[in-house]
């Protein structure tokens, strides 16, 4: 299949959030004739006449030549990319797999490990597809949409078991300011790609609580050792949280105002109620739910992840942030 991808290949985009629209608009750049799938027809209507998506990227203009549809029958192509939440995935693969052609390239563009299975993107793609032999493949690293709507430089990792795909959808993904690496460690890119979030809340938090940069800074590198444990023993390789979707990611969602898991952690440690947070950001941070699924996943494998552990308590236990980095800094000192 990989070697019947080119730049002439129809591709639906599955998702008209901000980070969807983002690579549906890249990809018609790219020349490929792409269609942006949504549920919303307003949104759809303003995309084709207005060339822009009013509810979540308003001001930004988007490729002339992208199309919006709400038609369930644009999905039936060769090549897909997923870009809805994580744990809205699985339901919406069930919904909507009776339209899939068997044998599809599907590149998921979304972070998070699922809640209760604790699965990956990647699983869950397995068992909600299973029978229809889809080729999987994770596009993840330090990429705010609005950055690249604007044409500033971007580099981002795809990953696919299949070597040759990988090789294949890079070159499709690549544009003039757009950067795409392949990768052959799907678990890795996945893993890093989910408990990035978890510690962009964290630092969130640090910031709130006017910390200063010391302990960003302590926080980004004792998270990064975090989310390699973490990924090790889910069989990622543990180099892979040293490229873009570990450090290059964690970095950016860390320190960038965009970020709306960080937003979520600076108004936490700012004294606010998570649930108004959430409310008034209108959109998904994935973040939130996968702290709950990333602190279940250590618990069962026995990994020690103490600023997974530390956010679970201020997001779910009602913990305050300052008594969860007390607890943090009391712990018992130990060799790097």
């Amino acid at each position: 299949m990989s070697d019947t991808l080119s730049l002439t290949t129809p591709v639906t985009v599955a998702g008209g959030g901000s980070w969807g629209t983002a690579l549906a608009h890249l990809l018609a750049a790219r020349g490929l004739p792409a269609t942006l799938w949504l549920r919303d027809a307003e949104v759809a209507l303003a995309v084709n006449e207005r060339h822009e998506n009013p509810r979540y990227l308003p001001g930004f203009a988007l490729d002339a030549r992208l199309a919006a549809s709400t038609d369930p029958a644009v999905l039936n192509r060769d090549l897909l990319v997923l870009a809805v939440p994580s744990q809205q995935l699985r339901g919406w693969l069930g919904t909507h797999r009776t339209f899939f052609r068997p044998g599809p390239v599907l590149v998921n563009a979304a972070k998070g490990l699922e809640t209760g299975s604790l699965a990956t993107c990647g699983a869950v793609v397995a068992e909600a597809l299973a029978g229809l032999e889809p080729r999987y493949s994770v596009l993840s690293g330090p990429s705010f949409a609005a950055e690249v709507l604007r044409g500033l430089p971007t580099a981002v990792v795809l990953a696919a078991r299949d070597e040759a795909l990988g090789r294949t959808l890079r070159e499709l993904f690549s544009g003039p300011s757009f950067r795409c690496y392949s990768s052959t460690d799907v678990i890795g890119v996945e893993m890093g790609g989910a408990l990035k979030n978890v510690m962009a809340i964290a630092a969130g938090v640090c910031d709130g609580l006017g910390l200063g940069h010391n302990s960003r800074a302590a926080l980004i590198t004792r998270g990064l050792a975090e989310m390699s444990r973490l990924g090790a023993a889910c069989g990622a390789r543990r180099s892979t949280f040293m490229g873009l979707s570990g450090l290059g990611d964690l970095t950016l969602t860390c320190t960038g105002d965009l970020s709306r898991n960080r937003q979520v952690g600076l108004r936490l440690g700012r004294g606010e109620n998570l649930e108004a947070i959430t409310r008034s950001l209108g959109m998904v941070a994935e973040g939130v739910k996968t702290t709950a699924a990333v602190h279940a996943l250590a618990l069962r494998l026995g990994i020690d992840a103490p600023i997974t552990a530390a956010m679970h308590c201020v997001i779910y236990e009602g913990q305050a942030p300052r008594e969860a980095l007390r607890i943090l800094m009391n712990r018992d000192l130990r060799e790097e």
